[in-house]
């Protein structure tokens, strides 16, 4: 028999863990004006979800991590 083991970032999210992202999202949104619905928005969500994934729980940990992550962005 085979075993898999399963790393924390294959388990499903809870409506909690989503609750916490959701939260997060719309903090640094609000923060740094960023636009519902548009291409940043969605690039900030998938950093958030990737950095809760990697164990990053933290509500105040998670809201500094992305938005220094967008502060790493390189110009267009």
């Amino acid at each position: 028999m085979t075993r898999q083991t399963i790393r924390p970032t294959d388990e499903h999210l809870t409506s909690d863990d989503l609750a916490i992202c959701q939260r997060v999202l719309e903090s640094v949104c609000k923060r740094q004006g960023i636009a519902k619905a548009s291409d940043e928005e969605t690039r900030m969500a998938a950093i958030t979800i990737e950095l809760y994934r990697h164990g990053v729980r933290s509500e105040w940990h998670l809201t500094e991590m992305v938005s220094a992550a967008r502060a790493l962005r390189r110009p267009e």
